[in-house]
């Protein structure tokens, strides 16, 4: 695959993930809900740590958590530009564009939402508002609104641990960038070997 396509797929995925942040976060308060589906909602909340609401405690987690990312992105960049530059397999360079799209579109949220976006607390926030941002710059939330409880009930009392509590499954709240860094990082885990072939020796 070439850099030209790659960054086509990288593009794509970065205004489809960032177009529909801004449409939740511009039409949707805090916590709202809608249902289109028993299963499939959409459910406006706001995440201010890692993937699945885990965060980084301390007055600097965010910060450290945001520049971790940074560094972090540069080096998968760097990672697809030698995959491409070195040929490899198709797959290998679409989950690698993938991941990197996903963790960019992350990325624009943590570090510029705070800053052009207004509290979406008991109002519907508003994009550039004079009545001033939520954060600072490298401080904003990462706006989460795909929700599939595909299942909820009592689990059977037989199970170990969890017998009798309640659940739901499919739990977290993602984003479409989410989505696109699990389909490049299950690609590379069920395609392992498409993705890494062995090299022949040579005889």
């Amino acid at each position: 695959m070439s850099l030209k396509k790659a960054t086509g797929i990288i593009i794509l995925i970065l205004m489809i993930d960032q177009i529909s942040k801004i449409y939740i976060k511009t039409h949707f308060t805090l916590g709202e809900e809608i249902l289109l589906l028993d299963w499939f909602r959409i459910y406006f909340v706001e995440n201010e740590g890692m993937a699945w609401g885990a965060k980084i405690p301390g007055q600097y987690g965010k910060l450290f958590l945001t520049l971790f990312r940074l560094f972090a992105i540069v080096g998968i960049g760097y990672w697809l530009w030698d995959s491409i530059r070195k040929n490899s397999s198709r797959l290998l360079v679409l989950s690698i564009a993938l991941i990197f799209a996903g963790a960019m579109g992350n990325i624009i949220d943590s570090v510029f939402y705070g800053v052009i976006f207004e509290d979406s607390h008991h109002q519907v926030a508003s994009l550039f508002s004079d009545g001033g941002s939520y954060g600072t710059l490298f401080h904003g939330k990462v706006v989460d609104m795909l929700y599939f409880p595909i299942w909820k009930g009592y689990l059977p009392e037989w199970i170990p641990f969890k017998g009798g509590d309640y659940f739901t499954f499919f739990e977290p709240v993602f984003n479409i960038a989410d989505t696109s860094i699990s389909v490049g990082v299950s690609l590379l885990i069920i395609f392992s070997k498409r993705a890494f072939p062995k090299k022949k020796r040579e005889e």
